[in-house]
């Protein structure tokens, strides 16, 4: 009697200490596995992080400024409510989140394109820095500045020039943008390198005059090429 009784007390440890044990393991394998997947989530959290940071490819290009002159009246084709150059410079800003200055001239252009022409070519043989209305930006605070104008005999206006000698692009990213009627960018990005030597001139955007109100997609495409 006393052997099957010792025998029931021994059996019955037994199975107590393999169910205490199955609990104990239990419980180390549940710790682990948290770990586990705190650790992954972890270091899931770091790529998305990571990943996020190197989305923001246009914070390379820091803060932005888009410089514009653009013409309603006086426009090869007819006068326009909106400038060509003043559509191109709206879809820059609203991808590149920039600012904007618009150089408005002291002394109108006239009204006729013709007479524009003429006026154009003048100020250019006399190498003239026709005066700017409206104040000067401060430059200093911006480290990409766009520069757009339509092409005048394939250049920018002098008036533009004017605000050029007016600013110290040094150490910048300096962008051309141009609208106009088969001159391309003209030689804007020659005028930028040879004026601001130590600016760096990135690749710059042209389109037609006629062509410029259905630009978004092709200046969005050059954009993203910058970094944006």
């Amino acid at each position: 009697m006393k052997t099957r009784i010792t025998i029931f007390i021994v059996a019955v440890v037994a199975i107590v200490g393999v169910l205490i044990g199955y609990n104990v393991y239990n419980q180390r394998q549940s710790r682990s596995t948290n770990q586990n997947d705190q650790s992954a989530a972890t270091s899931g959290n770091k790529k998305t992080q990571s990943s996020s940071s190197k989305g923001k490819v246009a914070k390379k290009n820091g803060k932005t400024l888009i410089v514009y002159f653009s013409r309603k009246d006086g426009v090869y084709g007819g006068n326009l409510k909106v400038g060509n150059t003043k559509r191109i410079a709206d879809f820059i800003q609203t991808k590149t989140k920039g600012d904007e200055y618009e150089i408005v001239p002291a002394k109108e252009y006239p009204k006729s394109y013709k007479k524009t022409t003429e006026v154009a070519q003048k100020e250019q043989e006399d190498n003239a820095r026709p005066k700017i209305k409206n104040k000067l930006p401060d430059v200093s605070k911006y480290d990409t500045i766009f520069i757009g104008s339509p092409i005048w005999w394939s250049e920018y206006p002098m008036v533009v020039r004017t605000f050029l000698d007016g600013v110290n692009l040094n150490n910048k990213n300096v962008v051309p943008f141009t609208t106009h009627e088969g001159s391309g960018l003209g030689n804007t990005t020659e005028t930028l390198k040879k004026q601001y030597t130590r600016a760096k001139v990135l690749k710059g955007f042209s389109v037609s005059g006629s062509d410029a109100a259905d630009a978004r997609s092709d200046v969005n495409s050059w954009l993203n090429g910058l970094g944006y």
